[in-house]
């Protein structure tokens, strides 16, 4: 008889293991996150407290609650949304700022502005470089490293993409006389200042500057960061350029928010030899050119600058009205941005 069979040689299951038992006896294991069911209503941090991102280093966020700041991490329920420098953000956890402490970001404000580049122009995917800037100051060496035209372009698409206001900033005037230089961009209703390589023209700077989130880039080695450095009081690190490539080393490696001595911030970004443009929508390029463009203010045949046909503004470069210099610069932004195959509007 094995272990099962009845002991007691009747029918009654009571002797046998199994019988001992019924459904009440199992033991139930509880919830370990409790009984209460999971809400799908997601809290809006709406009343959060709000700070600005001033720079962003190895996962942590530096920013400027008040007149403090402080450093920040990115909350799981942010998902894969990036945080960037500029962004205004709301914020849990200790915000105090002391030694030790760490908040958390869990929720990015919309955006008014946004500064991209790609990794060259038919890579559509997209570096979030700086959020809610107002202007950009694009930095170019009048000499050493030699201006690059071209990547004047590029930085002015980019621009113009992003609804940011341009500046030139031309630096080491004192090592070669600008001017020939300047007459590329004789079309474009830009503002310019010069500087020499041993003098920063506060007075001019401070007049763009003040009260504004500005945004500086420029080829490595043109002298950005000793201009940033002037303007702020920082300490960010300065290079020199290479006598046998003539190219600039990297002395900034990430974007950092820096306030203007008399008011207003400077966005010190690295400095880049290309600037990929795989993101940029071309009607905006055309109609802040025409914006920006000298001779062409008024509506053509009625029509607004921002509601005008992109071809509308080429007809108005073949007749003439911008000059050699608006041509060469429309040319220069057609093949651009044709060469990331979009439609050339200057055909039907």
């Amino acid at each position: 008889m094995s272990w099962w069979d009845d002991v007691d040689g009747d029918d009654s299951d009571a002797d046998e293991p199994y019988g001992q038992y019924d459904e009440s006896s199992v033991r139930v294991r509880p919830n370990p996150k409790g009984n209460r069911p999971r809400t799908k209503v997601r809290p809006t941090y709406d009343d959060a407290p709000t700070g600005w991102v001033t720079n962003v280093d190895r996962g942590r966020f530096g920013v400027l609650v008040g007149d403090r700041v402080i450093t920040a991490t990115k909350a799981r329920e942010l998902g894969k949304k990036s945080v960037v420098t500029g962004d205004t953000v709301h914020l849990v956890g200790d915000v105090s700022g002391e030694p030790g402490s760490l908040a958390r970001i869990v929720k990015v404000a919309e955006r008014t502005t946004l500064l991209r580049r790609s990794a060259d122009d038919t890579d559509e995917v997209e570096r979030v470089i700086v959020a809610n800037a107002d202007q950009m100051l694009i930095v170019v060496a009048a000499a050493d490293p030699e201006p690059r035209t071209r990547l004047i372009d590029r930085y002015l698409v980019a621009a113009f993409d992003a609804g940011l206001d341009p500046i030139l900033c031309i630096t080491k005037t004192d090592l070669a006389d600008p001017t020939a230089f300047l007459a590329h961009f004789a079309c474009l209703d830009l503002r310019i200042v010069t500087s020499r390589s041993d003098d920063v023209p506060f007075d001019a700077l401070h007049e763009i500057l003040d009260d504004k989130v500005t945004v500086t880039v420029g080829h490595s080695g043109v002298g950005k960061s000793t201009l940033v450095n002037a303007l702020t009081g920082s300490s960010r690190a300065t290079g020199v350029v290479n006598s046998v490539t003539g190219r600039g080393r990297h002395t900034s490696s990430s974007s950092i928010a820096l306030q203007v001595r008399d008011g207003g911030w400077i966005i010190d970004t690295p400095g880049v030899r290309s600037f990929g443009l795989g993101h940029v929508d071309p009607a905006n390029v055309f109609r802040a050119f025409a914006s920006h463009a000298v001779p062409v203010r008024e509506p053509a045949d009625g029509i607004p600058l921002d509601e005008a046909h992109d071809w509308e503004i080429v007809d108005r470069v073949h007749d003439g009205e911008l000059g050699p210099t608006g041509v060469e610069r429309l040319d220069s932004f057609r093949a651009l941005l044709t060469g990331m195959g979009a439609e050339d509007p200057g055909t039907e």
